[in-house]
């Protein structure tokens, strides 16, 4: 067994009543506040809303800090296997817990992990540790293929695409390629809308998976803003969004009941298509930690940001 050197999202941090208040946040263009924070502890599986959480430099702490892989090593999705969105995480001071349909609870420890093991992510090759046969026989028997948990190796650094952050040095763990996912009520609620003139049920964000949700900003502002400025009880943290998240089938799975149906990508194909994707369609901006590691975020704390002019 080794033992990790990790921050808990549960440890406790003491508040304090006022915010210091940012003196340029009259000078943005537009101002909003944080309306939901979300942790995916393990790639893929669904999310854990919480009212705050520590940044790193990889993003929300504890955030896509684990992984399925298969027997290759190489990671595994609601893609292929949508039954993970069903596996329900919950963080504990010292363990995370596992639930799901027809499984006992998987206790997984989040100080101790077993062997290294080296690992695919897409195109990179990372080093993890593997998190020992009773979590592998748990996600094998659940998804019904040979499968291991996997822990990213902290030590080990992955960075976002330098193509997109601008030559800026971003890490991250298991994330698809970034550390923080932004997205807004508003785009969910015009996305929700275009739905219900279609006759089609409206959809929550959790299908989205983003990490942080802002209210108070127009539809797909998000995409149109240099950084966020959000105001904490520390200072002052700074995003820069620097891709649009492009979307695959994922957000057509029903995180409740893992099946899919082609409604919403079909409807975000009739006016989400992005040219600075190749005619991808997108949702939500893949954003870096430009300032403010080690701060923490909460919900309700006020952003402020600029329009991006290209």
């Amino acid at each position: 067994m080794l033992t990790l050197q990790v921050c808990s999202l549960r440890t406790p941090i003491p508040l304090r009543k006022i915010c210091p208040v940012n003196p340029l946040l009259a000078a943005f263009d537009t101002t909003s506040t944080i309306a939901q924070l979300f942790v995916y502890p393990v790639k893929s599986c669904a999310g854990v809303a919480v009212q705050e959480a520590v940044l790193t430099d990889t993003g929300l702490d504890l955030d896509r800090a684990w992984m399925v892989v298969d027997a290759a090593g190489r990671f595994v999705s609601q893609r292929e296997l949508p039954r993970m969105a069903l596996v329900q995480p919950q963080l504990k001071l010292s363990e995370m817990v596992l639930r799901a349909p027809g499984m006992l609870a998987l206790h997984v420890a989040i100080d101790t992990v077993e062997e290294p093991v080296t690992v695919q992510v897409w195109k990179d090759t990372v080093q993890a540790y593997g998190m020992g046969a009773v979590a592998a026989q748990w996600f094998s028997d659940f998804l019904g293929q040979p499968l291991r948990l996997v822990r990213f190796d902290p030590d080990f650094r992955r960075l976002s695409s330098l193509d997109w952050t601008g030559g800026v040095e971003a890490p991250n763990q298991f994330s698809d390629g970034f550390p923080v996912l932004v997205a807004s009520v508003a785009s969910i609620d015009d996305l929700n809308q275009r739905l219900a003139a279609a006759g089609q049920g409206a959809v929550g964000i959790e299908r989205f998976r983003p990490n942080v949700v802002l209210q108070g900003i127009d539809s797909h502002d998000e995409d149109r803003v240099d950084m966020f400025h959000i105001t904490t009880a520390e200072g002052v943290v700074q995003l820069q969004p620097v891709k649009p998240c492009t979307r695959c089938p994922i957000p057509d799975i029903d995180p409740t009941t893992a099946t899919s149906s082609p409604e919403v990508g079909d409807m975000l194909r009739t006016y989400r298509q992005d040219a600075r994707v190749n005619g991808a369609i997108t949702f939500g901006m893949n954003a870096i930690v430009r300032e403010g590691a080690d701060q923490v975020l909460r919900v309700g704390q006020t952003v402020g940001a600029n329009y991006r002019f290209d």
